[in-house]
């Protein structure tokens, strides 16, 4: 929007002058600001609500995107498509391999998964009282925790409030290479690689300076600062 003069003179037979200024407002069709959903982001073109301008949506780790992943400013001042939301993901732990399971967490989750012969076990239950504390950290950094507990054929496999059967937490540590015997934890990034491994506990700030190195992770920092999200 703006407004511009134009000056013009004009010259007759009879030498007479007119001197003619004009002025012209412009006036930018604009379709109203979008919002980014809720555990979400939002990135647009222009000036984010202009005629032409596009809208693009994405969701934090571990959310769905439903709706329009992206949205038109049309002449109409009205905007394409229909408006985006982010909702929880649905893990189901009802897969019959460990692969297919893996396959839900791609590019949406890193996942943190924790293998112990037993509950009891000391390391175990010092990890699990580190990482309480660091939630925030972890849902920060897209961590997802999977629990091994157990030796098949009495093991089972958690993720969160959801047990998964023996058979698929036996295929996901054969799948991984993970001892059954000891205490042992594997960091996977979210393109289902191995990135590394810990015999023995680690502590929260050592987990989250290996998961901020990863390249990935530098674009979701540059988001999230843009979003205001962070931890207390």
């Amino acid at each position: 929007s703006g407004k511009s003069s134009v000056s013009l003179l004009m010259y007759f037979k009879r030498q007479y002058i007119i001197d003619c200024s004009c002025y012209f407002v412009f006036q930018v069709r604009r379709c109203g600001k979008l919002n980014a959903p809720e555990n979400g982001y939002m990135k647009c073109s222009g000036d984010g609500d202009n005629y032409g301008a596009t809208c693009e949506f994405s969701c934090i780790g571990g959310y769905d995107l439903q709706g329009s992943p992206a949205r038109v400013c049309q002449f109409s001042l009205g905007w394409s498509g229909t408006e985006p939301s982010c909702t929880p993901m649905n893990i189901n732990t009802g897969v019959r391999t460990a692969a297919a399971l893996l396959d839900q967490f791609y590019e949406k989750r890193r996942l943190l998964i924790i293998s112990t012969p037993t509950a009891a076990n000391f390391f175990y239950r010092l990890q699990l009282g580190m990482l309480q504390p660091a939630q925030c950290g972890l849902d920060l950094r897209h961590v997802t925790i999977i629990e091994l507990v157990g030796v098949f054929p009495a093991q089972l496999g958690r993720i969160g409030l959801k047990l998964m059967p023996p058979a698929l937490a036996l295929q996901l540590r054969l799948l991984l290479r993970i001892p059954h015997y000891n205490f042992n934890m594997v960091v996977v990034d979210k393109h289902g690689v191995d990135k590394e491994r810990y015999p023995f506990p680690a502590t929260p700030a050592e987990l989250f300076t290996l998961i901020d190195s990863f390249p990935l992770r530098k674009d979701e920092m540059k988001l999230q600062a843009e979003a205001g999200q962070s931890c207390p």
